[in-house]
């Protein structure tokens, strides 16, 4: 499927084999949220997702900033009457339900809505400048796109109110110690860093990447006896597979396998 570029102006969007590396593009706002942005970063996820060639995306903005929250002049403007009708609810709904891995590659600023389209990606790598936060507190609101709920889940009641109620930022390796972040990388290697493992899982095998992306989300937005429902019912549609027979035949002939996404 190619990618009429057009359609993403505020993205950079660049192909590598199985891997769309996708750089948010307005430096000015700090990459700021607005809800052009973000239907476009949507949209982007949603075509690779039902692109055959691509396998993995992986998300990133620049040395500065992730993405520094929302645009702060929509917020101004929106009302609470406004909410149910925001098209910035679609826009999550796409990114929260791909099938595909997505990865995140954080320097600088990561806040507000920018932290929660962070967490929203399969795990996140972090140049050691980074600095997450949900201070939505200082604007008199509180996050409202799951930050409550995802970082309270990664950090526990008590950290998770702390940095919400304070507004205090997340430091690097604060991230890397509660599980928000998978490592941390000096920032001019995050990006690099985060293609490598990308092409790591493009070599894997289509099916089972898909599948273990949706069981493990599974177990963190399910009870245990679900979540090991998905997980039975996967593992029992991948031994029908034909990347299962290739996968075991590969490993016994001590070769790399072939898989074919069938």
């Amino acid at each position: 499927m190619s990618f009429d570029y057009a359609q993403f102006p505020s993205l950079l969007l660049e192909p590598l084999g199985g891997v769309l590396l996708i750089r948010f593009n307005r430096p000015r706002e700090l990459n700021a949220l607005s809800t052009d942005m973000l239907g476009q970063i949507a949209g982007a996820l949603a075509h690779a997702d039902a692109d055959s060639e691509i396998k993995v995306s992986v998300l990133t903005g620049d040395q500065r900033a992730f993405a520094a929250g929302a645009d702060i002049d929509e917020l101004q403007r929106k009302s609470g009457a406004m909410v149910a009708t925001d098209p910035r609810n679609e826009h999550w709904a796409t990114i929260r339900n791909l099938k595909k891995p997505v990865i995140g590659a954080v320097n600088g600023f990561c806040l507000g809505g920018g932290n929660e389209l962070a967490m929203l990606c399969d795990f996140l790598l972090a140049g050691s400048n980074a600095q997450f936060g949900q201070p939505e507190v200082n604007l008199g609101i509180l996050p409202g796109a799951g930050g409550t709920q995802r970082l309270a889940a990664l950090a526990g009641k008590g950290m998770a109110m702390r940095w919400m109620l304070t507004g205090e930022f997340i430091h690097a390796q604060q991230a890397l110690a509660i599980g928000l972040v998978t490592e941390v990388c000096e920032p001019e290697l995050t990006e690099e860093r985060a293609i490598e493992l990308a092409q790591m899982i493009c070599k894997k095998a289509p099916l089972a990447v898909v599948e273990i992306k949706q069981a493990i989300r599974a177990a963190t937005d399910t009870p245990l006896n679900d979540g090991l429902a998905v997980e039975r019912a996967a593992f029992t549609r991948l031994l029908d597979s034909e990347d299962k027979i290739e996968g075991i035949s590969a490993f016994k002939e001590k070769r790399s396998a072939r898989f074919r996404g069938e």
